[in-house]
């Protein structure tokens, strides 16, 4: 399994997905979740996936063969896409085709094949928009009533997320906010684990900044402790 988190907030986007791959317990491994598309001063976008791992491969596989296609438009590139919203399309048509083929050839092994992505980005002109994707092809939009989107395990991350996010969040206590999100999930279950991956889109920069934190990162490690001493310091003071 895995934990991916995309916040959309007036000053940018920032996203985090763990790297674990379960397939039991004596198989576990690591995978890249996070995907990056990047034309510098046009557009910007970023998928996050989770779920079956053949699934999700094969679909950021033919999109990129979708994008370097001689005869690729705006129906079938996420780079030649006009908005956002059809570059969400563009996607889950993929993925629902994707799961659908592979489906029909795992049914008899009885192997699940769902798989749901985050796509966030900006394009030139347009605002940031952030979709969660369905394993049917379907999706939500990230609003500044919900201005976060959650895949894979994510109940033990959503807590803190309800109690701070806002539209008004500055990005880096939004930063701040995902990592938490990420820790309190990475102790309570074994099948999201590090190194972790984060992205931010800063708005109107239609630039990435990305970075990778291993394990036993000195700065996460420093947080993770900080924030289990508030929150047993927190339960002592509580009367009831």
């Amino acid at each position: 399994m895995t934990y991916c988190v995309g916040l959309l907030l007036n000053d940018g986007m920032v996203l985090l997905s763990d790297t674990r791959t379960n397939a039991g317990l004596d198989n576990i491994s690591t995978y890249k979740k996070m995907f990056t598309f990047e034309e510098a001063g046009e557009r910007v976008i970023t998928i996050m996936t989770a779920g079956s791992l053949s699934v999700t491969q094969t679909t950021i596989a033919q999109l990129h063969e979708a994008m370097d296609d001689p005869e690729a438009n705006a129906e079938t590139s996420i780079m030649q896409a006009p908005t956002m919203l059809k570059v969400a399309e563009i996607i889950g048509r993929t993925l629902c085709n994707v799961r659908q083929d592979i489906d029909m050839k795992m049914q008899a092994a009885k192997v699940s094949t769902s798989a749901s992505m985050i796509v966030a980005g900006q394009r030139k002109g347009g605002g940031m928009r952030m979709f969660l994707i369905y394993p049917e092809g379907n999706f939500i939009e990230a609003t500044a009533d919900t201005p976060f989107l959650q895949i894979g395990e994510h109940k033990y991350g959503k807590p803190i997320l309800d109690r701070v996010v806002r539209p008004e969040t500055t990005l880096v206590d939004a930063r701040k906010a995902v990592l938490l999100s990420m820790d309190s999930t990475l102790r309570s279950n074994l099948s999201v684990g590090m190194p972790l991956d984060m992205a931010i889109i800063r708005d109107g920069s239609l630039t990435i900044e990305e970075s990778r934190i291993e394990a036993n990162d000195p700065e996460f490690t420093k947080m993770s402790e900080a924030w289990s001493n508030a929150l047993r310091e927190g339960f002592t003071k509580i009367e009831i």
